[in-house]
């Protein structure tokens, strides 16, 4: 029996080439994989008028011959990933696209593969206006290949400015940390703390019988679990420039902890998701921060609830700006770098049982406007306090004492041409109109 070449085979491979032509016309390379591929159809690269940047995306493309896509409409569709596609898409340490050709009219559309847990939302949204995959998608193509994570990211400013802002925080230490002695452990410590009849605190942390804090154990509550007699004041900057990796994670620690007892009153912790949000003052109750922006007095809903499309009257979910925070020695600098993101509740207290889409749908819609004012508000957030020494405002520490950590100005620097906005998210139109958050921070 002669061998057999089935349609499918052959559809695939017309998708391949389609895909190939389309990403030279547009002025990318593309090289095609071997047969041994296992999820990956080739890789693009990005050329800047014909010269090779060596910034690769790796493409996968999927053919069909004609019919229509999965909730498709005149706007957009969608696209079911594989499991395995996406588990194995994910270990990629490329940027992974995911190329959609249909034969019966020729259309290519495109979208990032999202990187994350593999609990994700495995359903991409496609829209007809925003992803074709032409000149027009250029921009946005080449801002995959630029990381954004490390030390900090661009953001880049509104308008025709070229200036942009760095998405970290210099910290201003206390000039001592105090170490004691202890018997306990971290965990018997904090219940020691728990069980006495004073509000706890925990902006310390204990390691080989020693416990270090910014704040003298021997005048706070934290008296009961260390040796009084054996208490010493160091130099900060002794430990926290400490050239041991370990013991600058040890510090880094610190810092958060301190952090979230600073904060404690109007951030809430997430010890899953790693990051701070702003707490929900009332059950089904938005909150909204008031702060000084770039150019004007503004004000952000920092809880947002968001009513039920299907069921009229009910709350769908309550959507809370959150950061997830990362403390980096840069020379002999620490910093905060904040990482802007949203965290989900069903009534501002309930966690969401399934916020992968919620926050997936919600990032979407962040363009350069809501990052760069995210940076903005949080750096008046974590400052405010110190902004106006006396006054009770937002993060002021419980006892009314100025806080322990405080937070420079986010680094500004000049780019040499300025940053088109569609690479930074998807324009407005996609965005849901009742949930404006483009207008926030101008």
């Amino acid at each position: 029996m002669s061998k057999l070449i089935t349609a499918n085979q052959i559809l695939g491979e017309l998708g391949e080439v389609a895909a190939r032509q389309r990403f030279l016309q547009i002025g990318f390379q593309f090289d095609a994989r071997s047969r041994l591929e296992a999820g990956i159809d080739g890789i693009a690269e990005v050329m800047l008028e014909g010269r090779p940047l060596a910034k690769m995306i790796a493409v996968q493309v999927k053919a069909t011959q004609e019919g229509r896509y999965a909730s498709e409409t005149d706007a957009g569709f969608a696209y079911l990933m594989k499991s395995d596609d996406l588990e194995y898409w994910r270990g990629s340490n490329l940027p992974v696209i995911l190329v959609v050709y249909r034969r019966s009219d020729e259309s290519l559309y495109w979208q990032e593969v999202p990187r994350g847990a593999l609990n994700e939302e495995r359903r991409l949204l496609f829209d007809k206006a925003n992803d074709k995959l032409d000149i027009g998608a250029v921009d946005r193509l080449a801002a995959l290949t630029v990381p954004k994570s490390g030390f900090g990211y661009y953001v880049p400013p509104l308008g025709e400015g070229e200036e942009a802002l760095v998405n970290i925080l210099p910290l201003i230490l206390p000039p001592e940390v105090f170490v004691a002695s202890t018997l306990h452990t971290g965990k018997s410590a904090a219940k020691a703390l728990l069980d006495a009849e004073v509000a706890p605190r925990f902006d310390w942390v204990i390691r080989d019988g020693s416990l270090w804090s910014f704040s003298d154990p021997r005048t706070t509550v934290c008296s009961r679990i260390v040796d009084l007699g054996n208490v010493e004041a160091i130099d900060t900057a002794h430990l926290a420039l400490h050239e041991d990796i370990d013991e600058q994670n040890y510090f880094s620690y610190l810092l958060r902890c301190t952090l979230q007892h600073q904060v404690r009153e109007d951030l809430a912790w997430n010890k899953d998701r790693k990051l701070f949000y702003f707490r929900a003052l009332e059950k089904d109750q938005s909150r909204v921060f008031a702060y000084d922006s770039a150019k004007k007095r503004t004000a952000a809903d920092v809880v947002n609830v968001s009513m039920s499309k299907k069921e009229p009257g009910r709350v769908g979910f309550v959507r809370h700006h959150a950061f997830e925070p990362r403390f980096e020695l840069l020379g002999d600098q620490w910093c905060l770098v904040i990482n802007p993101t949203y965290y989900f509740t069903t009534n501002g207290f309930t966690a969401h049982a399934y916020p992968a889409a919620l926050l997936s749908g919600k990032k979407r819609m962040d363009n350069s406007a809501s990052l760069r004012g995210q940076v903005i508000m949080w750096h008046r957030a974590l400052t405010k306090a110190q902004l106006a020494p006396g006054a009770v405002s937002l993060f002021t520490a419980a006892e009314g004492t100025v806080p322990v950590l405080t937070f420079g100005d986010p680094p500004k620097v000049q780019l040499a041409t300025r940053v088109p906005e569609d690479v930074w998210g998807t324009p407005k139109s996609r965005a849901d109109e009742s949930d404006d958050q483009i207008g926030l921070f101008g």
